[in-house]
């Protein structure tokens, strides 16, 4: 974990950071407070960045790689809420607000490398800059709401038309996502799912 202002391809990672859908329309002014705040990190493909419960809280823009959410239940078995990539962000903003654990987990699903920073200290930066928390909140709101919808979908559509809805909505996802994960996000067997692809093709 390397400060983004020390980091040795600070010239490199910069442009890409400011693509990030939250980050794109910040303000010089509150760009020039955050970046100072933010380390960039790596993980390796399955490593956990949050664990369900806890209380440690962060914020991440993604640089490279897929993150996924999950929730388990005691017997270990999981369910995928939902991806983020290249430009999109994770967040355990809601359940810091709420004042309770994080309900899920956030880990990465490639190799990833982000940017990170405290909850503490995102949520200082944000009172700092009223336009930003006000666009950041929206973005919380409506991952909440694809969750919500993700979570319906699974009850109301049979197998093909998960899969379907999937590759309408994550054209930039497709072959990227291992098997196994995506199986367990449209709540398949990694069997039915290679049936169904190839009836696709």
């Amino acid at each position: 974990m390397s400060a983004i202002l020390n980091h040795p391809q600070r010239p490199t990672i910069r442009p890409h950071l400011k693509q990030n859908l939250m980050l794109r329309e910040m303000p010089v002014s509150a760009w020039d407070d955050l970046e100072p705040q933010l380390e960039i990190a790596e993980y390796r493909k399955g490593e956990p960045l949050v664990r369900q419960g806890s209380t440690n809280m962060e914020q991440f823009f993604i640089l490279d790689g897929i993150l996924k959410r999950v929730v388990s239940n005691p017997q270990g078995k999981e369910m995928i809420l939902r991806f983020a990539a290249e430009t999109d962000m994770d967040t355990s903003y809601a359940a810091w607000r709420m004042k309770t654990p994080v309900p899920y987990s956030i880990a990465a699903v490639t190799k990833v490398r982000l940017a990170r920073l405290s909850m503490p200290h995102w949520v200082e930066f944000l009172e700092r800059h009223t336009e930003v928390k006000l666009r950041f909140e929206y973005e919380v709101m409506r991952l909440m709401s694809e969750v919500m919808a993700h979570t319906i979908t699974l009850h109301l559509l049979d197998a093909p038309g998960r899969l379907a809805r999937f590759v309408r909505k994550h054209q930039d996802l497709l072959g990227r996502i291992p098997k196994k994960e995506l199986a367990s996000y449209l709540n398949l067997t990694p069997e039915t799912l290679s049936r169904l692809r190839q009836r696709v093709a």
